[in-house]
């Protein structure tokens, strides 16, 4: 850990003020949806805690508001603030259930491709052009509406249909370049077998460019889910949503409910 903070790297991101900036807002929001039971004012899950006259309170600084509505209320009564925090609960679930589960079929399908060409690599590879030809947000709403159970976990699914793709055609360039150094014949001369070979020696070096499609596919797929929920196919209504507010908010934009919207 201390040598970590010492290299090159970590000097040059504590010198990158976006990079550091953005990281303390990630962190911040992952705090926040991790402890939001606690934080929020309110559970948007109990509906029994929801009542018609608290809906489309405005913020509670303006006239009219109300505490503990720091932020307002919805149509339905729904303490905004604490709407935000669910939904980034769902948010962050989404993204780091895709990135795992994507990145692991991606390397794994990726890294035998490239390992053992052939068959394996042409049919994976013309598989995966097939999926890049058509739109990842189209893809996932053709697997949704066949798919009758719209909860998180289908959500999850249908992106990681499309997610793995990249990681595999990422993994399998980064195999075909990395298998032809002198340290893999070095391995085989010695005996070593192929899974070690893969795992041990191959893996290991070519493992940086999914580290940084990860950390853009974690927002990519945080923003897919928003936009699944905004179309209406992806998480249910009940379930706080950062797409589903804003398909909500939507309708108020010339009603003078302003909060529904910057929110």
């Amino acid at each position: 850990m201390i040598r970590i903070f010492k290299s090159k790297r970590f000097y040059h991101y504590i010198k990158d003020v976006s990079a550091v900036t953005g990281s303390l807002i990630l962190i911040i929001m992952l705090i926040a949806a991790i402890f939001a039971p606690i934080i929020a004012p309110q559970n948007p899950y109990d509906m029994k805690g929801l009542y018609l006259e608290d809906s489309l309170k405005p913020p509670i600084w303006m006239e009219g508001g109300k505490a503990p509505f720091i932020l307002g209320t919805d149509d339905q009564g729904r303490d905004i603030l604490s709407t935000i925090l669910y939904g980034c609960r769902t948010s962050f679930t989404v993204g780091f259930s895709v990135i795992i589960i994507a990145g692991i079929i991606g390397v794994t399908v990726g890294l035998l491709a490239g390992f053992y060409r052939g068959l394996l690599d042409a049919v994976t590879m013309r598989l995966a052009d097939a999926i890049f030809s058509f739109s990842t947000t189209l893809i996932a709403m053709l697997f949704l509406g066949i798919l009758k159970d719209r909860g998180v976990g289908t959500v999850i699914f249908a992106i990681i249909i499309t997610a793995w793709v990249r990681y595999a055609r990422t993994m399998r360039g980064s195999v075909l370049s990395v298998k032809e150094e002198d340290y893999i014949s070095a391995a085989r001369a010695i005996g070593a077998n192929d899974l070690r070979i893969m795992f041990k020696h191959i893996l290991p070096n070519a493992i940086s460019p999914i580290l940084v499609i990860a950390a853009v596919g974690f927002g990519a797929a945080v923003m897919l889910e928003a936009s699944l929920s905004f179309l209406g196919v992806g998480v249910p209504i009940n379930k706080p949503s950062l797409g589903m507010m804003i398909s909500m908010g939507k309708n108020y934009i010339y009603a003078g409910k302003w909060w529904l919207v910057v929110f």
